[in-house]
């Protein structure tokens, strides 16, 4: 079994592996500018959302953010955003469309600290450690909830749900993006379908991802080389989506499907 697999294995050991590969992450990452951990997307045209000069390094990650986020009004709500990696999207939701409040919240206090010193100066933003599965908040507590790129690594996706659901309040809305392997799509629609939403809209966006990629291949591999290992090289190529890597390849052939929802909560 490779790093990679490993990594995707199953429940508590994948829950372990994953908070190890990130705080590795955080670490080798120190003195880069590496603020998004997501894969990319891009239109055929391209996209061109306005950024700010700072966040354009990291263009098409950040555009991935841009999607999922404009199938809500965020300015002046409360948001929460699960799984906020090294705080480049909230950063960037934040200065955009200014809600009242921003949380980002991750399982890697490596990463969370990192956030708290880069993003100081983001007017709302703030970064807690905590638990997808078991999110350290009140009842009802956020109009918003944001989640790009994470559920996966989760080892009790219902939990999970569960969770959102429970801190949103009445309609409120759940902005989600992640992948799945084709075969397991209808199961993974189901557990969706099946919490407390008044509607459930998704659409599949492998296509926009796998340019998106694409587009960050020169970067991403240049950080790989210039910060891994070279036993850790080739998983950092697949954790960045480059041109080639698995990940690319599983979208390409229609193996993986990449899809982007919005839940209103009931």
């Amino acid at each position: 079994m490779g790093l990679w697999d490993a990594i995707y294995s199953v429940g508590m050991v994948r829950k372990t592996l994953w908070r190890a590969w990130y705080g590795f992450l955080t670490g080798r990452l120190r003195g880069e500018e590496v603020l998004f951990l997501n894969y990319a997307f891009e239109t055929e045209p391209p996209l061109g959302v306005p950024l700010a000069p700072a966040d354009e390094t990291e263009r098409p990650s950040a555009q991935l953010y841009h999607h999922v986020a404009t199938q809500a009004e965020l300015g002046g709500r409360e948001v929460l955003e699960v799984s906020c990696g090294h705080g480049g999207g909230a950063s960037y939701l934040a200065r955009t469309f200014r809600p009242a409040r921003y949380v980002g919240l991750d399982l890697n206090a490596r990463g969370v600290r990192f956030c708290q010193r880069r993003h100081a100066g983001v007017a709302g933003l703030e970064f807690v450690a905590g638990d997808a599965c078991r999110l350290p908040f009140a009842d009802a507590s956020f109009d918003v909830v944001v989640n790009v790129e994470a559920s996966h690594c989760y080892p009790d996706f219902a939990a999970f749900l569960a969770e959102v659901a429970r801190v949103l309040r009445p309609g409120g809305v759940f902005l989600y993006a992640d992948f799945r392997g084709r075969a397991a799509v209808a199961e993974w629609e189901r557990a969706l379908a099946a919490g407390p939403w008044r509607a459930v809209e998704g659409r599949e966006i492998n296509a926009e991802v796998r340019r998106g990629m694409e587009r960050n291949t020169p970067r991403a591999l240049a950080l790989v080389e210039r910060n891994l290992p070279a036993w850790a090289r080739r998983a950092g190529r697949d954790f960045a989506g480059v041109e080639g890597s698995r990940p690319h390849r599983a979208l390409a052939a229609g193996d993986w499907s990449y899809r982007s929802y919005r839940l209103e909560r009931a």
